[in-house]
């Protein structure tokens, strides 16, 4: 096997009557020129570069404010049920696009059935009662005129009475003037006296009848007022009874519609928490939906880069997911209201002497272009890019 020769530094050859001295001092004066040339080079360069970024900020740089702590966020739909029910139905899952109006979730709707048809039965009632009460106002007025006739046919007898009384107390009159001569008999005078008791007490009888009559009267003028009072200027539509009623049914009919969930917005369904025989609870949240095509970028800046911004300046994003290749145009539409420290469910408290000051960052709402979103879609919590052109509008 054959092995590399090994070949070493070349000795360096000295033509006759050149000095090695003089060489080695020229060559170490061409590389010290040469290090100062790429030097002024460098130099010059670095004098470009920053000439060339301070022109920029001058021109352009300054008149824009940008940040990478951006995250795409959206007003999400929480879908709670509105009534408590057993599930029959999930047409759902995680990841499915949907449109506003389709069936999310069907529950049994049994017991929505069954309340229904009570409702529908009260109302019914409710109404029989209106109506009845429309007859009864007819009969109150037909007996209030029947009391009449009793009034008259009870003073008719009590004038009779009065009659019969009047003529009673005449003849025991003259046969108490004739029982002295002896023409009249001690046993007629008693019968003539019992005639006027009798006839006295017929006619007390007949004016009690008169006074009962007229209550009676009396008492279907006030029937009739009642009734009239629970029925005055309402019909069986506007009457209070009926309108309870009917609100009843339109409850229990929009619980039965309840029993199917549908979707508010159009998006994507999310955090999908309900299946097929779960017993869900009024109020309790089973997903999430988020509308992809209208969701915004939340830009959380510093405080000292606020100084010039306004709500609606001009903004662009790039999103991580597509590059700077995709820019979004879009506008500010918002300023928050508070720092996140403030807004904190519990905000910082240094009470201590070693207080540190922080640089507080504000969000900043941007809405983007529909357009652009429809053809790059984003998803919530992407991070992104934001700048603000402070000189657009």
């Amino acid at each position: 096997m054959l092995q590399p020769r090994k070949v070493g530094p070349r000795p360096r050859l000295h033509l006759a009557g050149s000095d090695p001295a003089l060489d080695e001092a020229s060559a170490a004066a061409s590389r010290t020129r040469t290090r100062k040339a790429w030097l002024v080079r460098l130099g010059l360069a670095v004098a470009v570069v920053a000439s060339s970024y301070g022109i920029w900020h001058l021109l352009v740089g300054r008149n824009f404010v940008s940040t990478d702590n951006a995250y795409v966020s959206a007003e999400s739909a929480n879908i709670t049920p509105l009534v408590s029910a057993m599930v029959t139905a999930v047409r759902v899952r995680d990841t499915q696009s949907v449109k506003a109006g389709d069936i999310l979730v069907e529950l049994d709707p049994a017991n929505a059935r069954i309340a229904l048809a009570q409702a529908e039965a009260d109302l019914a009632v409710a109404r029989r009662r209106f109506r009845q009460s429309i007859a009864t106002n007819s009969a109150l007025s037909a007996q209030i005129s029947v009391r009449g006739a009793d009034i008259a046919r009870a003073q008719a007898r009590l004038d009779a009475a009065r009659a019969e009384a009047e003529k009673a107390r005449i003849d025991l009159q003259r046969r108490e003037f004739l029982a002295g001569s002896g023409a009249v008999s001690g046993e007629e005078l008693t019968a003539a006296r019992k005639a006027d008791v009798s006839a006295r007490a017929v006619m007390v009888e007949a004016q009690a009848a008169v006074n009962q009559a007229i209550a009676n009267r009396q008492a279907a003028r006030g029937e009739l007022a009642a009734n009239n009072a629970t029925i005055a200027g309402s019909t069986e539509a506007t009457d209070p009874s009926v309108m309870a009623a009917a609100a009843r049914v339109d409850a229990a009919r929009l619980d039965l519609e309840r029993t199917i969930i549908r979707a508010p917005i159009n998006g994507v369904v999310t955090r999908r928490q309900v299946q097929v025989g779960q017993r869900v609870t009024q109020g309790v949240p089973i997903m999430l939906i988020l509308p992809l095509s209208q969701v915004y970028v939340e830009a959380n800046f510093k405080e000292v880069q606020l100084r010039r911004v306004k709500v609606g300046m001009s903004a662009e994003v790039t999103a991580d997911i597509y590059g700077p290749d995709v820019v979004y145009h879009g506008k500010v539409a918002g300023i928050g209201g508070g720092t996140g420290a403030s807004m904190a469910i519990i905000p910082a408290q240094n009470a201590t002497g070693n207080w540190i000051k922080v640089v507080q960052r504000l969000p900043i709402r941007i809405e983007l272009d529909p357009r652009e979103l429809a053809k790059h879609p984003l998803r919530v919590g992407l991070s992104t890019e934001v700048a603000i052109d402070l000189l657009g509008d």
